[in-house]
């Protein structure tokens, strides 16, 4: 991944730099206003933390893009896989009216210039995804409940039959999250993606020094986007382990639910004056 701020509180992908009319991001806790497990980049308004400081970090995230975006969309993530569309029904809707439609989202999708659809994780895996045919964007939340119902698959079908996007045209990014050397996982967890499908000699490993297996998040949801047609040079996988690295990235597993979300976020920047 490469920085777009001085502090590297923003980090972006190599892969999508080819593309000027597209800004995507993952925040790293560096830079912000939070405190405590929240410190210090937490833009994420769903954790428990204290919502100026929430805001204030939202300004400096949006004063950081080459343009203020017209939407900041931040859903309430539940694991699932309901994909919601960002277009003029959500748009002109009221508050109220927002905030259920974006309850229980863990995947978005736009066409509108200048709507930046964002995902918040903490060792869950979020994907960037840019149809640059059909110039539509999308983000997804990939925890492993997530992954193992094919939310990456789900949200490229619905690109697919709402926009007519094909494999071909999509560049990804795999966002920052726990590593398989440190997701230690269930029997039921294991029987769950084993039964879902995946080949588990691709994206899981036995460790006989822990009797605990191992699960790449990563490469279960790379293992979607092929699947889908995205050809693998068009896929970028940041290969960093937020549990490893949990002082730079929010990580769930060690600091706890009351914490802080890594914010990944898409948008179609918006050429018109």
């Amino acid at each position: 991944m490469i920085a777009l701020t001085e502090d590297k509180r923003m980090l972006g992908y190599g892969v999508m730099t080819p593309y000027s009319n597209i800004f995507c991001f993952a925040t790293t806790r560096r830079g912000g206003f939070s405190k405590g497990d929240y410190a210090s980049f937490n833009c994420t308004p769903y954790t428990g933390d204290d919502a100026e400081s929430v805001r204030r970090n939202q300004d400096l995230l949006c004063n950081s893009m080459p343009q203020q975006p017209k939407e900041l969309v931040i859903p309430f993530q539940t694991h699932g896989t309901k994909v919601e569309v960002i277009d003029e029904k959500y748009l002109n809707a009221t508050s109220d009216e927002r905030t259920v439609m974006l309850q229980g989202v863990d995947a978005l999708i736009t066409k509108e210039p200048g709507c930046c659809i964002c995902i918040s994780t903490a060792d869950c895996i979020p994907i960037l995804l840019y149809d640059r045919k059909n110039q539509v964007v999308a983000a997804a939340h990939a925890g492993w409940r997530g992954t193992v119902n094919y939310i990456a698959g789900h949200t490229l079908d619905r690109m697919r039959a709402l926009y007519g996007t094909d494999g071909k045209d999509v560049i990804a990014c795999i966002g920052p999250g726990i590593s398989l050397p440190s997701f230690e996982v269930g029997k039921e967890v294991y029987e769950a993606f084993r039964m879902n499908g995946f080949a588990m000699d691709y994206i899981s490993e036995w460790k006989p020094e822990t009797h605990k297996h191992h699960i790449d998040l990563w490469a279960a949801n790379r293992m979607q986007l092929l699947d889908f047609g995205v050809p693998g040079e068009q896929i970028e996988t940041s290969g960093i382990c937020t549990y490893m690295r949990h002082e730079e990235f929010f990580s769930a597993r060690r600091l706890g639910i009351k914490s802080g979300r890594i914010l990944s976020g898409i948008m179609i920047v918006d050429t018109k004056p």
